[in-house]
């Protein structure tokens, strides 16, 4: 089955030419069923190329799914032209009232910042209490996963030494977990960050499941019991030259910044990586959509049940 987007979004020639099955909303609503609906929270200053790599992995199922975007009111990116926010993106007051099968929150580029001092963290905190009772289940990604931990349970990020900028092997803790069924015992994600949480302490957080972790990236993958909250900490949306293009940029910049481990053929820049993330990526997104959202979402969503959290700061 296809994703149904809005016929104008750049993302669609990109997707089409990759055999992508897509649909529009008017074709979409000949059909007789009922899509799942998921609304994207995008954070990155990169807009269209990350609505391109969620939508491209959202599509991987056999199930229909309708997407809408959605960006912060208290602060616009200056990196996306404004028409394309005015044609293709909510803001939270236009969608308050509604209810979705599922909430994809971005990571986003102020992760050395309190948690606190982000311009839009008040909005951003009012979204994440809202998902409880509005949304069956919320995938939290890199700055997303640190936000909800923080806002949800109480966990903070704490500053690595050096950037964390690579591609790195993971253990999967529970291969038959829903969201890491059919996962290798040892499977590829990137990562590309300042800031960590700690294994220990999500693990002192006994509402939370360890999924997946590395022993060079630390903490992958957890969820909730319910797997209404689930958060994964690396980027196995981006695409091949993502970490690359976001090498080079640094280092146009002058900035210190060091080769992505495990991604260059023998560390040359100059070699294209190899994508090896990809298979996993696709099993993700389809087990999430699938195995959490699909069989437990209710198919009237105005019978969702409120998801009870605790208050923050509240580990017992």
């Amino acid at each position: 089955m296809p994703i149904v987007i809005n016929s104008n979004l750049p993302a669609r020639k990109i997707l089409e030419e990759e055999n992508i099955f897509l649909m529009t909303g008017r074709m979409a609503d000949k059909q007789d069923i009922r899509p799942l609906k998921i609304l994207i929270l995008n954070l990155m200053p990169t807009k269209v190329v990350t609505e391109t790599q969620l939508l491209r992995l959202l599509s991987n199922s056999p199930l229909q799914v309708k997407v809408k975007l959605l960006q912060t009111a208290s602060y616009v990116s200056k990196n996306t032209p404004q028409q394309h926010f005015l044609d293709f993106y909510k803001v939270f007051d236009q969608v308050k009232d509604s209810r979705f099968d599922g909430l994809i929150i971005t990571g986003a580029p102020v992760e050395q910042m309190p948690f606190e001092e982000v311009e839009y963290w008040p909005e951003l905190a009012q979204i994440l209490e809202w998902s409880k009772t509005n949304v069956y289940s919320t995938l939290h990604i890199c700055w997303g996963a640190q936000a909800g931990l923080y806002h949800h349970y109480g966990i903070d990020k704490k500053p690595l030494q050096e950037k964390l900028f690579g591609v790195y092997p993971h253990t999967p803790a529970h291969i038959t977990h829903a969201v890491t069924r059919g996962f290798d015992e040892v499977f590829y994600m990137p990562h590309s960050r300042h800031t960590d949480v700690s294994i220990e302490d999500a693990e002192a957080c006994k509402e939370l499941t360890i999924l997946a972790s590395s022993e060079e990236a630390g903490l992958a993958m957890a969820a909730n019991h319910d797997n209404r909250q689930i958060f994964i900490f690396g980027h196995c949306e981006y695409d091949r030259d993502t970490l690359s293009k976001e090498y080079f940029r640094d280092v146009e910049r002058g900035l210190p910044i060091h080769v992505p481990k495990n991604y260059f053929p023998q560390d040359d820049p100059a070699k294209e990586p190899p994508f090896t993330w990809r298979s996993h990526a696709n099993l993700f997104f389809y087990n999430w959509l699938n195995h959490v959202v699909y069989q437990n979402t209710p198919y009237d969503l105005d019978e969702l049940a409120p998801l009870k959290g605790r208050k923050k700061g509240n580990r017992e």
